[in-house]
C-alpha cells in the first residue's frame, strides 16, 4: 500500500463516571460525573481545545444491566439521555463534532430523522448519529416487545429503517425555504418532497417538519462488526466504530470492510474505521502500568463476572471457578462479534476466568508514555488498522486531560494529526462529502401535501 497523506481521526468518547468498570472509584474522579452538567460541559470543552474530531456518547435505553448485586458496584444505572446532553454541549462549543447512539430497534424513523436534524442545525452542522441495534435484551422490557428480536431480524430493521431517515433528510431541498415577505410565501412547494415510504417494517409517508440539515445528512456512524453489520457499514456508513485487540485482526478488518465498499458505489476514503482504544498515560512505563494495575485491583469479582457474561451473550459464568478455564458458551443473540472475541482471546492466551473479566475490563487499554502511545497510534494508521480512534478515558476528567495534554501534542509533532479544524462542520474535521439531495417525486393540491410513490433511497 501506499504511505498515507491523510492525518488521524479521533473522537473523545463522555462518559461522566469513566470508561473503566470502576473508573468513577479513582482517587481523582467525579462519582457523579454522569449527571453533573457541569463535568460534561468540561470535559467537552477540553476535548476541542485538543482539537479532536467530535464527541461521542454511548447509550442502552436500560439500566445497564439488571443485576442489582453487580449494577449497584458501577456507575451505569443512571446517565443523561445522549441527544439532550449533546444539545445542551452545541451552546458551549463550537467546532468538536456531536455523536450520539440511538436505537434502531427501540424507535421509530421519524423520531431519529427529526432529533438528529434538529441537532445538526442547533449546532450549525456537527452531528453524527451512531446507529445501532440494541444488543441488551433488558430494553425490550422497556419498550412493551418480548422477546428481545432476533439478531438478523435487528439488522433487516436497521437497514430499512436507515433508508426511510435518509429519506426524510430530503424532504426538503437546500434551498426550499425561500422565506418571502413581499409575496408571503415561506417556501418554495416545488423543492418539498413526500417520501410514502412502504417496507416490511415501517409506513412512513413524510415530510420531515425540519429543513434539510447544514451537513445535508448528519455523519452516520455504524458500530457493529459482525457480518450483517459490516455489510450495512459498507452501504451506508461514515465512521465505524470497532473493537480490535490486535493490528493483525484490524488490518484483516480494514481491508475487509474497505473492500465492501466498491459493490455500492462508494470510495474507501469515504468510511473512516476507529478502533476503541483507552489509553492510560504515565511518566513512565511503568507508571502507567501501576495507574492500570490500581483500577484492576479495585474490580468485585461479582462486577467482573457480571460484565463478562454481558459481552459473553448474557451467560452467567458465577457456578465456575474464577480462576478456572472459560467453558462453552451457548450462541448469543447479543453482540455475536463481541462474544466470539471473548472466545478466542480466552483460548488463545488460555486465560482463566478471572484473568479474562480483568482483560475485558481493561479492552483497548494502552499504557505507556506520550511518546509509546504514539507510536501505537502511529503503527495502526501507517499500517492500515485504523483511519484513527474512538478514544475513551479510563477515568474523568483526568485520563482526557492527560490525552488532550501530552498524547495531542506528540501526535501534533509528528503531523500526525491538526493542529486546527479544517472547517465549521463535522464532515469537514472527518473529510466527507456532503451528501448531494435525492430527488423524489411530490405535489401539492391545495393545501395539502398528496401521497406520492417512491420509497426511500
Amino acid at each position: 500500500m501506499t504511505r498515507r497523506t491523510d492525518t488521524l481521526k479521533l473522537n473523545a468518547m463522555l462518559n461522566g463516571g469513566g470508561s473503566h468498570v470502576v473508573g468513577w472509584r479513582h482517587p481523582l474522579a467525579q462519582p457523579n460525573g454522569n449527571r453533573d452538567f457541569a463535568h460534561f460541559r468540561r470535559m467537552a470543552q477540553t476535548a476541542e481545545r485538543g482539537k479532536l474530531d467530535a464527541l461521542f456518547v454511548a447509550d442502552v435505553v436500560a439500566t445497564q444491566g439488571s443485576h442489582i448485586d453487580s449494577l449497584r458496584r458501577s456507575a451505569r444505572a443512571d446517565t443523561f439521555e445522549p441527544l439532550t446532553l449533546l444539545a445542551a454541549l452545541a451552546a458551549v462549543t463550537h467546532r468538536i463534532g456531536l455523536i450520539a447512539t440511538a436505537t434502531t430497534t427501540y424507535n421509530a424513523p421519524y423520531h431519529i430523522a427529526r432529533k438528529f436534524a434538529s441537532l445538526d442545525h442547533l449546532s450549525g452542522g456537527r452531528a453524527g448519529w451512531n446507529l445501532v441495534t440494541s444488543v441488551v435484551p433488558d430494553e425490550a422490557a422497556n419498550f412493551g416487545v418480548a422477546p428481545h428480536l432476533a439478531h438478523a431480524d435487528r439488522y433487516a430493521r436497521a437497514d430499512e429503517f436507515q433508508r426511510v431517515v435518509a429519506g426524510l433528510w430530503d424532504s426538503w431541498e437546500d434551498d426550499a425555504f425561500i422565506e418571502d415577505k413581499v409575496t408571503g410565501l415561506h417556501f418554495d412547494h416545488r423543492k418539498l418532497h413526500v417520501l410514502d415510504h412502504h417496507g416490511p417494517h415501517f409506513s412512513v409517508r413524510g415530510p420531515l417538519n425540519v429543513a434539510r440539515a447544514p451537513q445535508g445528512h448528519p455523519v452516520l456512524v455504524q458500530a457493529g462488526s459482525s457480518d450483517a453489520g459490516r455489510e450495512l457499514a459498507a452501504r451506508c456508513a461514515e465512521v465505524i466504530f470497532t473493537a480490535q485487540h490486535r493490528l493483525d485482526d484490524a488490518q484483516a478488518f480494514y481491508a475487509d470492510v474497505k473492500g465492501r465498499l466498491a459493490q455500492y458505489g462508494r470510495r474507501p476514503e469515504h468510511l473512516k474505521i476507529l478502533p476503541g482504544v483507552m489509553p492510560i498515560v504515565g511518566a513512565t512505563e511503568a507508571d502507567a502500568r501501576d495507574k492500570l494495575r490500581a483500577l484492576q485491583d479495585l474490580i468485585d469479582p461479582v462486577l467482573g463476572l457480571r460484565l463478562l457474561a454481558d459481552n459473553a451473550g448474557d451467560f452467567d459464568l458465577s457456578g465456575y471457578p474464577l480462576d478456572g478455564p472459560l467453558p462453552e458458551l451457548p450462541p448469543s443473540n447479543r453482540s455475536k462479534s463481541r462474544q466470539q472475541l471473548i472466545v478466542d482471546l480466552a483460548r488463545r492466551e488460555n486465560l482463566t476466568i478471572r484473568q479474562l473479566y480483568e482483560r475485558f475490563a481493561s479492552a483497548g487499554v494502552v499504557t505507556g508514555t506520550p511518546k509509546t502511545i504514539a507510536d501505537r497510534f502511529e503503527e495502526w494508521f501507517r499500517s492500515y488498522g485504523a483511519d484513527g480512534f474512538n478514544v475513551a478515558f479510563a477515568w474523568v476528567p483526568g485520563g482526557l486531560d492527560d490525552f488532550v495534554d501530552l498524547v495531542v501534542p506528540e501526535l501534533q509533532r509528528r503531523g500526525l494529526f491538526r493542529t486546527e479544524y479544517e472547517g465549521p462542520t463535522l464532515r469537514d474535521q472527518l473529510g466527507l462529502p456532503r451528501p448531494p439531495f435525492f430527488r423524489r417525486p411530490s405535489s401539492l393540491r391545495g393545501d395539502t401535501v398528496a401521497p406520492v410513490g417512491g420509497g426511500a433511497a
